[in-house]
């Protein structure tokens, strides 16, 4: 699949929703596995990524009852068996792109009283797992892989909660960690290197587990029951950061994506913007499973260049394809520093995307940890390709609305992996982009 972008005319404008968030949405569908009794889960996101979640609890005996509302949005029955009612899967757990399943799943199963080994695709083979065997080893878990990555095979162990300094700020492997410390014995306490995402603290909290977190430390008591989670998705951030920023580079546009989780881990994006005089507003600021919810409100504005770095790196890491868009309409050279995360993501988001971008006369200049764009740029259509990179794909697409001539992005079937439904919803605020074969 293609997507053909033609260059924007007229303002965007209008109100839509993004689908559920995908962070919340994977740790959703593995919690209420292991939770006691049936889980309620709405408005979650059917999703490449997820669904491989979705089929991996099912190989593992937990029964599920869907009701499909829309190509963006689900609603889950979950039959919840507890710790330690997963049932041994006939064959390893396929994993797809997903990294968040094979990572957090590693946890899970570390624990169980069955072997079982995650693999994926070839792509996923590829990223490291190394940040995760080892902290979960020295939990007592018996993990073995080739060279640190995929497939990862987990033989029975008895795990032993212990003091878990993080080298790295990711949501990843604290999250593997803490769901291995369900089954460990004492207490699971982890110093995090930074702050990252804490969805699965929050639902673990929703679900009566024992767990206390507070200014960059996580303690977690083992052998506690999980009560069943009944939790309304929120709105993914890093699906609206792709409107949001294609409303503040098309001219005279005026949109509001209702409905967007706004945790503070996750906010990056929005900091990021403001710092290059974005004009985005934040409205009917509720809060739905623990989780912050608001509408967004964006109007075109100039933009300049900022100097990005620091702890607001890591919550905006999944938003720098997009943010780097932005940065092509910004006045100066912005810079991003301390993100060298980006180079192990699905592909090397910074080497691709870049190359990427060169084809449409961007000026981008590469650093071991980041990039520096030149702006404002004239960009040209071209013929680009995704990666099979889901943020990719969507940035070149935006990117695509602001060049002279069209935009033909390759590859582009793996946008459904995170934004089911991406075009259709740009196209409802009148955005020039269209599948095509």
């Amino acid at each position: 699949m293609k997507i053909l972008v033609r260059p924007q005319k007229t303002p965007l404008q209008g109100t839509i929703t993004v689908p559920g968030d995908k962070s919340i949405s994977h740790r959703a569908v593995m919690l209420a596995a292991i939770g006691n009794g049936r889980s309620t889960i709405r408005n979650w996101l059917p999703a490449g990524d997820t669904l491989a979640t979705l089929a991996g609890i099912q190989s593992l005996g937990i029964q599920v009852e869907i009701d499909k509302k829309s190509p963006q949005s689900w609603d889950l029955q979950i039959e919840g068996r507890g710790l330690h009612g997963l049932q041994a899967p006939t064959g390893a757990l396929d994993c797809r792109n997903a990294g968040t399943f094979m990572r957090l799943m590693a946890g899970i199963l570390a624990g169980q009283s069955f072997p079982s080994v995650l693999d994926g695709s070839a792509q996923l083979r590829k990223r490291p797992m190394r940040r995760i065997i080892e902290p979960l080893s020295r939990m007592g878990a018996d993990i073995s892989s080739p060279d640190g990555k995929a497939p990862l095979n987990i033989q029975p162990a008895l795990l032993q909660g212990f003091e878990y300094q993080m080298t790295i700020a990711s949501a990843q492997v604290k999250s593997a960690v803490l769901l291995a410390g369900l089954y460990a014995n004492g207490v699971t306490r982890i110093i995090e290197a930074g702050p990252s995402r804490d969805h699965t603290e929050r639902m673990l909290a929703a679900m009566n587990a024992d767990i206390a977190w507070r200014d960059g430390i996580v303690e977690l008591h083992g052998g506690r029951e999980l009560e069943p989670l009944n939790l309304i998705v929120p709105g993914d951030i890093s699906s609206a950061a792709f409107p949001l920023v294609a409303a503040t580079i098309v001219p005279h546009s005026h949109i509001t994506v209702q409905n967007v989780g706004l945790n503070e881990t996750r906010t990056g994006i929005l900091d990021m913007l403001h710092a290059m005089g974005a004009n985005v507003a934040i409205q009917n600021e509720r809060t739905t499973g623990g989780e912050p919810i608001a509408d967004l409100i964006v109007r075109f504005d100039e933009l300049h260049a900022a100097d990005i770095g620091g702890e607001v790196v890591v919550r905006g890491i999944d938003e720098f394809p997009i943010l780097t868009v932005a940065a092509t309409q910004a006045a100066g050279n912005t810079t991003v520093r301390d993100a060298a995360e980006l180079r192990v993501k699905e592909v090397d988001r910074i080497s691709v995307l870049a190359g990427e971008l060169r084809k449409t006369a961007v000026q981008i200049e590469e650093h071991p940890d980041g990039f520096t764009v030149t702006g404002p740029m004239r960009l040209y259509g071209a013929e680009v390709d995704s990666h099979d990179d889901h943020r990719l794909g969507m940035s070149l697409a935006v990117a695509g609305l602001v060049t002279h001539g069209e935009t033909l992005v390759h590859d582009a079937g793996c946008i459904a992996d995170s934004f089911p439904g991406f075009v259709e919803t740009m196209q409802a605020l009148g955005a020039r982009m269209a599948w095509v074969q």
